[in-house]
Formats: structure tokens, C-alpha cells, sequence
């Protein structure tokens, strides 16, 4: 399984996103600590990843799923470190 950073821009004003929200957590896991960011932890490909969430945005939104690696850093909670750690486990 792999861990895709999901980001996204939802440009449409009094647009219901639930729909969204929701397909991110049925992933087989997932992070929230940012705003308009995820890490989604999955078997899925990018491209089936970014295919099902696509469905719950508009043509004005904008939408990125990219795989995360080993190379990373930030400013977060031991929280959001640990599950990283736990889930971040391509080198490449």
C-alpha cells in the first residue's frame, strides 16, 4: 500500500463537499491535521485515487493526489509524525 498526499482548492462558493470528506475517509486510512490536505493510505494507484474523488468536486476545483516517500519534513504534532511513520514506508 501506498500514501498519497491529497490536496485540493474547492473554488465554488456554498458548495456542499461533504461528499468529498466522505470518500477521503473511506479510504483503508487517512490523515487530516492541515487544511485542504490529506494523506491517504492505500492500495490504490494515483490515478484510481484521484479518479474517485474527482467524482464529489467541481470543473472550478482543483484537485492533487501524489505519492509521498520517505523524503519528507515539516512543522507538525508527535500525533501526525507517528501515524506518518507508521504508514510512510516507500523509499522511492
Amino acid at each position: 500500500m501506498s500514501v498519497y498526499c491529497v490536496s485540493y482548492d474547492l473554488n465554488k462558493p456554498g458548495q456542499n463537499y461533504e461528499g468529498l470528506y466522505k470518500e477521503l475517509k473511506n479510504s483503508p486510512s487517512w490523515w487530516h491535521y492541515l487544511d485542504s490536505t490529506w494523506l491517504i493510505h492505500t492500495s490504490e494507484t494515483a490515478d484510481q485515487l484521484s479518479a474517485r474523488l474527482l467524482n464529489h468536486i467541481d470543473q472550478s476545483d482543483r484537485l492533487l493526489a501524489i505519492k509521498v516517500v520517505r523524503a519528507y519534513q515539516g512543522w507538525l504534532t508527535e500525533d501526525a509524525w507517528v501515524w506518518i511513520r507508521e504508514h510512510v514506508t516507500d523509499f522511492a
